[in-house]
């Protein structure tokens, strides 16, 4: 969902960085995002409790996720085309998230794309491990009643990568979102990915 669906990694990042800043955690976006760009948030809480001494309590998360839907609803958009392609694809999809089902159904909202997926959501939350294992892509298979191996998976994240390409898939390593810098798709690809769009135009293409 997050920079593969919806262009939201921006603003998450600066959300986080603010509210761990509030918190005591000194951290720039840019390590921010190389920590925790795909993670889910237990795997985020374990790296701020084990490494910097931080422990994210309910509070926390209810400010920082209070930010960040006002922020979804003013100023998320979709990712480019993604309407488009998906209305084109005729076979099976869906969304396997690190994010929690709440946001994940509201950046679906908020862009207009959330009847395009429905009912086949899919959360971190669902699986005991999150990405960069494969559980959740291969929980999402399953309930499709797809075979992984026939299944193509559109990743922007390296963590994401990681349990995409672990699980058997194919996958395509897509820098289409506003965080995927000039060396993002040669970082996809040292993880193993073999192809690589740069919007949905190529991943259409690709797909063809």
């Amino acid at each position: 969902c997050d920079g593969v669906l919806v262009d939201s990694e921006p603003i998450s990042i600066t959300v986080l960085v603010e509210a761990l800043a509030a918190a005591g955690v000194a951290m720039s976006e840019a390590e921010a995002h190389d920590r925790f760009l795909g993670r889910s948030l237990q795997s985020m809480s374990e790296i701020l409790h084990d490494e910097y001494g931080l422990a994210i309590d309910a509070a926390f998360l209810d400010a920082m996720r209070r930010v960040l839907y006002e922020r979804f609803r003013a100023e998320l958009q979709p990712i480019e085309g993604i309407a488009e392609t998906v209305d084109g694809l005729g076979i099976a999809h869906c969304v396997a998230s690190s994010s929690q089902p709440e946001r994940i159904r509201l950046s679906l909202s908020v862009t207009g794309l959330i009847d395009r997926f429905e009912p086949n959501i899919f959360s971190a939350s669902m699986v005991a491990h999150g990405k960069p294992a494969p559980d959740l892509y291969l929980h999402a298979a399953a309930a499709l009643g797809v075979p992984i191996q026939r299944c193509v998976i559109l990743e922007d994240s390296p963590v994401g990568v990681t349990g995409a390409v672990a699980s058997g898939a194919d996958v395509i390593g897509l820098c289409a979102g506003s965080h995927c810098g000039p060396d993002h798709a040669e970082r996809l690809r040292a993880l193993g990915v073999k192809r690589i769009a740069h919007d949905f135009d190529e991943v259409a293409r690709l797909l063809g």
